[in-house]
């Protein structure tokens, strides 16, 4: 019944009008102008000031029942209701439209809202065989946006159990129902194939993808006899089916005895790596605990052992490997001493517990606090670094981490599912990092005990977030922003005023793009400008994505509220286009080894409390 015309010459009744204001429907519009029946019918009247409010215009109609609906004009939509056993399975809206020369554009219909089995039949009765160059680009985002938040509603398994059950349609009968099989079966595969080049190696794991695609295959290798134009599709899906396969064993499939069919591919000669090595090639960020406060951010691989690691950290800290010991803590006062070559993280490239190293009595490894030489030592390393190598490296790991985020990473995050099983590892790394070099910035400054050195420090860090944003890094770039902004650093008054002019400058109009007034206008902005690749903040596009969830109901009436889904969808895409290098300006250059050890291995105190007391003890209160 929502329907929408001409502002000047919109007419709504009541009903459509509260359905506007409550429903899932958009708001009216200013000068959209809404016919009131009863005058006296003061239970209205909040809502005709609401109305006042957005500039809606209200006239009262002497009559007996509603003015006939004129047909909407050309850009307009009309939204239509799909019913079955007398309730909605799907609301649709058709788009009209015109095109050059005045012809009208073929009607389509959106998805507005469903249940999960109406939407994915609308999305494959959509979709083109003859010709998909010429699919709209309305179809594209459409079908992008039902793959991209499909976990929101259904699980991986039963979308491939309802794929599967739309291939297998009934046998035709002549020669028009013939017709229809093949393009039904056509469409399924084509999404098939476009689902699995979205999610890229995200599914790589999943086991129920991998009975799906070879027991899909097997249907496509029966029917290509009768149906050859199959032929070119079931090519594309046997390569995607060989991929997934090269990264599990074939004896703990359920289809053991379909091995026969599959006898024509070969995975002798390929490029991609088994699964136990795809695994351990992942990169991740080990956090060491030398105290109870303060730890190590060492960059290692995910099948690093804890003799590797009790190494590296031994060279770091130049204290003999045979008086270390490494433990996992799991619960308090749980610890677990590893073993050498006890693997240090999970299946899903989660740490076993919180990592800490210990001499062999199980006695801290060091204070924080050393002694004054070696914190002399420690800042006069960090003066000598290169400010541009520094942001370099810093930008060189965060895209390692950024590039193998996918973009569904996002949703699972953001709508908690499937927390524990690993979809959310490369997302939480970064989050981790960003939250790690503000610490680490801190933790830098209020260590070093002159005067001097620390002025040279703040300098150093403000030179190397201008850096990280001429890197188009901005993730780092807010991080050590937020890391010199804080109470700890902040408030070092005396420091402060010893910073050069032309470094407060350049450090106010620095701090003016981290602005959060008017929804960080300023960052976006400048976000906006800058072409790909680039790394954006990460925490205010969570932000965006929480505040869409959070204001928007998933259901209505039971069913899948696909206008909330497609916003989060456009959100969650930018990803996508940030990693998207098609002008090939690659983000990563070469930096020195030495910057790259010292970047890889961070001293870290996470302590906001400890930091805050040496704060104190360097410039104390008046």
């Amino acid at each position: 019944m929502d329907e929408k015309q001409d502002p000047a010459k919109q007419t709504v009744m009541w009903d459509c009008g509260l359905r506007y204001m409550f429903g899932p429907p958009p708001a009216l519009h200013p000068g959209s102008r809404c016919i009131m029946q009863c005058k006296e019918d003061l239970s209205r009247l909040e809502m005709v000031h609401r109305l006042a409010k957005d500039g809606c215009r209200l006239f009262q109609i002497h009559g007996k029942g509603p003015e006939k609906i004129k047909e909407p004009h050309s850009d307009e939509a009309v939204r239509v209701s799909v019913s079955d056993c007398g309730r909605d399975v799907l609301v649709l809206q058709a788009l009209r439209g015109s095109v050059r020369g005045g012809a009208t554009v073929e009607e389509r219909y959106v998805v507005v809202s469903g249940t999960p089995e109406k939407i994915l039949e609308h999305l494959l009765n959509e979709r083109r065989v003859e010709d998909e160059q010429g699919n709209t680009q309305g179809e594209d985002i459409l079908l992008d946006d039902f793959l991209l938040t499909y976990p929101v509603f259904m699980s991986t398994s039963d979308l491939c159990q309802a794929l599967l059950g739309h291939f297998c349609t009934k046998r035709y009968r002549g020669k028009e129902d013939r017709k229809e099989v093949l393009q039904r079966k056509q469409k399924v595969l084509h999404l098939v194939l476009q689902w699995m080049t979205l999610c890229k190696s995200f599914l790589r794991d999943d086991q129920h993808v991998k009975v799906f695609l070879k027991t899909l295959y097997r249907y496509a290798l029966e029917d290509l006899y009768e149906h050859p134009a199959l032929e070119k599709d079931l090519r594309e899906l046997q390569e995607i089916y060989q991929m997934h396969r090269r990264n599990t064993s074939d004896d703990y499939s359920p289809h053991r005895k379909s091995k026969a069919v599959f006898h024509q591919l070969s995975f002798k000669d390929n490029g991609v790596q088994p699964r136990a090595s795809y695994r351990e090639t992942k990169e991740v960020l080990c956090h060491v605990y030398i105290s109870m406060d303060s730890y190590l951010s060492i960059r290692a691989s995910g099948g690093i052992v804890a003799q590797e690691l009790l190494q590296a950290v031994a060279e770091r800290m130049d204290v003999p490997l045979g008086d270390l010991v490494l433990v996992a803590i799991s619960y308090p006062g749980g610890r677990l001493l590893l073993q050498p070559q006890d693997k240090v993280f999970s299946e899903s490239l989660r740490p076993i517990g919180r990592l800490h190293v210990c001499r062999k009595d199980l006695g801290d490894v060091l204070n924080p606090f050393t002694d004054n030489s070696e914190l002399q030592q420690r800042t006069t390393h960090m003066l000598s670094l290169n400010t541009w190598d520094v942001a370099v490296a810093l930008t060189n790991l965060d895209w390692v981490l950024f590039d193998s985020i996918h973009e569904q990473q996002l949703i699972y995050f953001t709508f908690s599912r499937m927390a524990s099983s690993g979809q959310t590892v490369a997302l939480e790394l970064l989050l981790k990092r960003c939250n790690e070099v503000q610490l680490w910035v801190m933790t830098e400054v209020l260590l070093c005990p002159t005067l001097c050195k620390r002025v040279q420090l703040i300098k150093k860090f403000i030179k190397i977030a201008a850096h990280c944003k001429a890197l188009k890094n901005f993730n780092c770039f807010f991080a050590i922003i937020m890391g010199l902004n804080s109470a700890a650093v902040s408030r070092l008054t005396q420091t402060w005023e010893k910073i050069p002019g032309k470094f407060k400058k350049l450090f106010s109009e620095l701090e003016t793009t981290t602005d959060p007034s008017l929804n960080h206008k300023a960052y976006r902005e400048s976000f906006k400008k800058m072409k790909a690749p680039k790394i954006p903040f990460l925490l205010l596009l969570l932000k965006d994505i929480t505040f869409i969830h959070e204001g928007n109901k998933t259901f209505h009436d039971n069913l899948v509220n696909f206008e909330k889904l497609h916003m989060i969808a456009e959100a969650v895409r930018i990803i996508r286009q940030c990693q998207n290098d098609m002008m090939g300006n690659g983000i990563t250059q070469k930096s020195s080894p030495e910057v790259r050890a010292y970047v890889d291995f961070l001293h870290i105190i996470d302590n906001q409390q400890t930091l805050f007391e040496l704060s104190v003890k360097l410039e104390p209160r008046a």
